[in-house]
């Protein structure tokens, strides 16, 4: 097994071994005595070996090692003294995955997510899920799931063909993705598990008597439990493993001496030889009632539950995406195609649910509609959220789960690009949505820029307070938990917006952006209280695409356009429906402002500065420099103030 790090994919592919690795191998044809070893290849093949092994730190993923190199404080990865240094572009690609994960901030430093992470004994796609779930009431499910997506799957690619095994697995299968299947294979599993306890109907809360007699039950099984496992190692350590030859297969069994010993103690103990130790530990290790109650948390799920639920785990996998090709309606099942952001041609794997039910995949007929552009706009486009890229003899997608595109870009994505009336999105660079009703496309940009921040706060707090063990902040109340979980359920599945998804070609890349602007073209961009999209942050001009950078993730009016050129002239009329406000104002400046206006009775929750310094610092964010050739004057006014004092002007003119 090897590992491409520019595509993140896993190969599984054949290759000749070393001289070392050989010469180990002769070693074993005399472990028990006097052997011959033959080689079954030329000694001109033997000769061209390579002398070691290829060092693991050359054939892994990085990532983990680099998060625990910056939790030990280890200083640069790409200085460190290795004993076998991997390439540099390995490490450069680990460091660049990380920041996308946000472990690493754009410096490189640990992030306070990134210190959790490093200290959870998995990988980081599956440590992200855990540590988002932890924020929100679904820890059962998502355990269960970052569990089943960290070992192989128990799904068998022969079983495929076994008609009996299709049948079975069906009742298993959930349309939403294997995360899901695999959900219902275990709650399933502990379900039989259950039964043949007698435990399923059981009422484990009737009484106080009752649960006292369950406690001395439950006391007495155990008991028993640890006797049967004390009793099996006794027996197995007492026991002489003999190496027998029996048509070309190596057995093990017992001596005569130990065979009788282990009758004697069959005759003793009953039936002790036909335990299942496995059995007997998962029962020590687990309480019955409160399996039970997990699995029934997990087996309730609601649709609005699901649908966080893959909000979690698409975050948890971003930047791990792939596109279904727009051709893929006329391709049968197995040929179905999809395209990553560094991988095109992959397809899924067979095990996979989507395998054998891609139609759920594909975007209905009747709710989409080709333009004169040849782009597909409807409202159902969706994306694949993976866990694995591996190739074998062809490159698959492994563990998916599909969700609406435009909805979870806007949530999760770590580069969003706009152009002047946010009808042209380019996400991560190298997928394009247009909408084609501006009024939407502002709508639901404002909102998912509104959902994130609080997200983002939320998620914040709940780290410093776990860190500081509570000593000195406080953490998220479950009532405001619930209010975002409700924001963000509702978002994902009741947005309803005509655009078209596609993605974008090389050539595209290359006039994609408007580049660095003068002062003079950003003068046009340029309004009042742009900090307040994203807290802690000032909107700034983006040195390299152009446009204004207003958070982290969004930069605005960076995409050329021809309409850009009129950036000023796109000011529209707009009413806010929690306040009478009435007028003119651009995107960014709507946006602004549906940030900061909410409906009346409702609280925010926000932590306020001084008085003094609350004031100033409103004046400064709200205020800019406004010459007036008329008064000749320079003024300090809103953008709300200077259309007033314009219309003034106007007035008296007129008059």
């Amino acid at each position: 097994m090897s590992f491409d790090p520019k595509a993140k994919m896993q190969r599984l592919q054949e290759f000749w071994i070393s001289r070392a690795s050989s010469e180990q191998r002769k070693g074993r044809a005399g472990r028990t005595g006097p052997g011959v070893c033959y080689r079954l290849y030329a000694e001109s093949d033997y000769d061209a070996f390579a002398p070691y092994p290829v060092p693991e730190i050359h054939r892994v993923s990085l990532d983990s090692l680099i998060l625990q190199m910056k939790s030990m404080d280890l200083g640069d990865p790409l200085s460190f003294v290795f004993i076998d240094p991997p390439p540099a572009a390995s490490i450069q690609t680990a460091i660049t995955y990380l920041k996308e994960q946000g472990a690493l901030d754009r410096r490189g430093e640990l992030t306070s997510i990134g210190s959790l992470l490093a200290q959870l004994p998995v990988d980081v796609v599956i440590g992200k899920m855990l540590v988002l779930g932890s924020l929100f009431n679904l820890v059962e499910s998502v355990l269960t799931v970052a569990a089943a997506l960290s070992v192989q799957s128990p799904f068998l690619r022969s079983s495929q063909h076994n008609p009996d095994c299709a049948t079975a697995r069906q009742s298993l299968h959930s349309n939403q993705g294997d995360p899901f299947t695999l959900l219902n294979t275990f709650n399933a599993w502990v379900e039989d598990l259950l039964k043949d306890h007698g435990l399923l109907e059981s009422n484990f809360s009737t009484s106080s008597d009752g649960d006292r007699g369950q406690r001395r039950e439950r006391l007495t099984e155990r008991k028993k439990l640890h006797q049967m496992k004390r009793d099996h190692e006794q027996q197995e350590s007492t026991k002489r493993k003999v190496l027998k030859m029996n048509e070309g297969q190596d057995e093990f069994s017992s001596g005569s001496d130990t065979e009788k010993t282990g009758r004697g103690k069959k005759d003793k103990k009953g039936s002790g030889s036909n335990v299942d130790i496995q059995e007997v530990k998962f029962k020590l290790r687990h309480n019955m009632s409160e399996l039970q109650d997990a699995v029934s948390v997990s087996q309730d799920l609601s649709s609005r539950q699901q649908a966080l639920l893959k909000l979690l785990l698409c975050r948890g996998l971003y930047p791990q995406m792939a596109l279904p090709d727009e051709h893929n309606t006329s391709r049968k099942d197995s040929d179905q195609v999809f395209h990553t952001k560094n991988k095109q041609g992959v397809v899924m794997h067979p095990t996979s649910v989507f395998a054998t039910d891609p139609e759920v995949l594909l975007v209905p007929e009747e709710e989409s509609r080709d333009t004169e552009a040849n782009k597909r706009e409807s409202s159902k486009h969706q994306l694949l959220a993976f866990v694995t890229l591996l190739e074998t003899n062809r490159p698959y997608l492994t563990n998916c789960v599909r969700v609406p595109a435009l909805q979870t870009l806007l949530l999760v994505a770590n580069s969003i690009d706009s152009n002047a009336d946010c009808t042209r999105l380019v996400v991560d660079g190298w997928l394009e949505l247009e909408l084609r009703n501006p009024e939407e496309a502002l709508k639901v940009l404002s909102s998912a820029l509104t959902l994130r921040a609080e997200w983002e706060r939320l998620l914040l707090a709940q780290l410093d307070h776990n860190t500081s063990r509570g000593e000195s902040t406080q953490g998220v109340s479950r009532k405001t938990t619930e209010k975002l979980s409700e924001g963000l359920v509702r978002y994902l599945m009741y947005t309803e917006v005509i655009y078209s998804l596609r993605r974008i070609t090389a050539l595209q890349m290359q006039n994609l952006y408007i580049g660095p602007q003068t002062e003079s073209g950003l003068s046009n961009l340029k309004s009042p209280g742009l900090g307040s999209l994203s807290p802690g942050t000032e909107a700034k001009p983006d040195p390299i695409k152009g446009g204004l950078q207003v958070t982290s993730f969004f930069t605005y009016n960076c995409l050329a356009d021809s309409r850009d050129l009129y950036s000023e002239c796109l000011r529209t009329f707009w009413a806010c429906p929690n306040c009478d406000l009435y007028m003119p104002l651009t995107p960014l400046e709507r946006m602004q402002h549906e940030t900061s206006c909410r409906p009346a009775g409702e609280q925010q929750q926000e932590a306020e500065p001084e008085s003094g310094q609350k004031s100033s610092s409103g004046m400064s964010s709200l205020s800019r420099v406004y010459h007036c050739d008329i008064c000749n004057k320079d003024l300090t006014l809103t953008s709300t103030e200077i259309l007033k004092h314009k219309r003034q002007h106007m007035y008296s003119a007129n008059n």
